[in-house]
């Protein structure tokens, strides 16, 4: 799907530049390496660069900078750790980004309430690592060490998800400041309530374009007394897919549970140094008691036995399973080794479970026919999986190849009752997917709710929906 060119906004950025370089000095940067490095994240769309970066270290801080770009309607993009994946940070129109990674403190831990209190920046290693001495962990891993701020921005998920949930299901509260520079908060720290509308799932997921996050209440969870993983390879995708169905049905608490397909095992092979069977592969997770795991591993080891798997093989080793998920992590970077100088394109889809077998199974009928290496991996718990495109960045041919091929595997998700994107958002690759996902009527309260929280379309322009003079 063609994306279109956005015109720059002509509005006197410069005064805004001027004014912020007044009243916060090394906090404002124009250096051209430091703007193009906020104008693009980490897929394939090209750099687009803001007139200007702006460091926030404080929720007023982020109010001055936004009051300011208010007065004189000049954008406002707010900028995480740039591990997005839709061209979310890209200045469409100009303006200023600005970004939250010195927000970096974990603010509150309430271990009798399993809860938190975050800045934007805090990563979610980084939070992780915090929490190790109280028994508490935040479970939502994307990959990525992206920030808790870009992650509930982005309605982040990633492997855990199958137990643990989305960022949807973990985010409690949020503090943001909207388009005009007043501050809201959302919600309190119950963990259940009636009392209006629910504005934190409403910020949840908005990629920036209602406000700007600035603290961050999320849930936490007991780290599990044993942990286990196993992999697993299989006949065929769809005898991979049917163990998980089965898994799934059974009610079987699996923590993580992830789709590789033989192109991918080949390059976690290579670049992981693994020795895996070069075959559709499932990669398991299990979480609870020590007779618990034993108990999951044993009955999935089961389900997959009847589905054709080989080498179902469980440990508890943390150095095993370390080695096992990072090489999960490293997948993108995996298939980058398979063609040196290659760029990566990575999209993903979501689709009811029972419908998995036959999104993925057509899918693959697509990349049989491609001209270039393309890997497939999949949260395939939840029904999500993704392609990546090893594409040679001197052939656009390529490019516009892996554009119909995406386009078929969104339109056939979206036949199947699914989503044109499980988890990496939609930026501005995929937002012409959205509207016929939605449709006119859904869209047309989108575009309500946008206007009234920012009806001069300064928050992340050209994002999410279209909206404005440009559309």
């Amino acid at each position: 799907m063609a994306v279109e060119m956005m015109r720059r906004r002509e509005v006197p950025t410069e005064s805004v530049i001027e004014r912020l370089k007044a009243r916060f000095g090394e906090q404002v940067s124009t250096a051209t390496a430091v703007r193009d490095q906020h104008g693009k994240d980490e897929s394939y769309h090209p750099i687009e660069a803001p007139d200007a970066v702006f460091f926030a270290r404080s929720t007023e801080d982020v109010v001055e900078a936004v009051k300011l770009c208010a007065e004189f309607k000049v954008p406002v993009i707010p900028f995480g750790t740039g591990t997005s994946l839709e061209g979310h940070v890209a200045a469409r129109e100009g303006g200023i980004c600005i970004d939250l990674t010195q927000m970096d403190q974990v603010l509150r831990v309430s271990p009798e309430d399993l809860d938190c209190t975050v800045q934007p920046g805090v990563t979610r290693k980084q939070l992780n690592e915090y929490l190790r001495d109280t028994g508490l962990f935040f479970p939502i891993d994307p990959g990525a060490n992206a920030s808790i701020g870009g992650m509930t921005a982005t309605r982040a998920s990633g492997t855990n998800a199958v137990r643990y949930g989305t960022m949807r299901d973990n985010v409690l509260s949020l503090t943001a400041v909207l388009a005009d520079g007043r501050i809201i908060k959302t919600a309190s720290r119950a963990r259940k309530s009636s009392a209006g509308y629910d504005l934190t799932r409403l910020f949840v997921g908005s990629e920036g374009t209602l406000g700007v996050i600035t603290e961050i209440t999320l849930k936490l969870y007991g780290i599990p007394e044993a942990i286990s993983s196993a992999a697993c390879s299989f006949p065929s995708i769809a005898a991979a897919v049917d163990t998980t169905i089965l898994t799934i049905q059974a009610g079987i608490p699996v923590a993580r549970i992830e789709l590789l397909d033989e192109v991918q095992i080949a390059a976690c092979n290579a670049y992981s140094k693994l020795d895996l069977k070069v075959a559709p592969t499932l990669f398991f997770e299990f979480h609870g008691t020590a007779a618990g795991v034993k108990e999951q591993a044993e009955m999935v080891a089961a389900f997959a036995e009847d589905n054709g798997g080989e080498g179902f093989k469980w440990t508890t080793s943390a150095e095993e399973r370390s080695k096992l998920w990072q090489a999960r992590h490293d997948a993108y970077y995996a298939g980058l080794s398979m063609r040196p100088g290659s760029q990566g394109w990575a999209t993903d889809v979501c689709v009811p479970i029972s419908n998995l077998a036959e999104a993925i199974n057509e899918t693959k009928k697509d990349l049989e026919k491609a001209s270039m290496p393309v890997c497939l991996v999949g949260h395939v718990g939840d029904g999500n999986f993704h392609l990546c495109f090893i594409l040679d960045p001197n052939k656009p041919e390529e490019f516009v190849e892996a554009g119909e091929i995406n386009e078929r595997m969104v339109k056939r998700a979206l036949a199947l009752d699914g989503t044109c994107t499980g988890e990496h958002g939609v930026g501005y690759g995929k937002i012409g997917f959205v509207e016929e996902e939605h449709g006119p009527a859904t869209i047309s309260v989108m575009r309500e709710i946008k206007r009234a929280l920012d009806p001069h379309n300064l928050m992340n322009p050209g994002k999410v929906i279209r909206i404005g003079a440009n559309h």
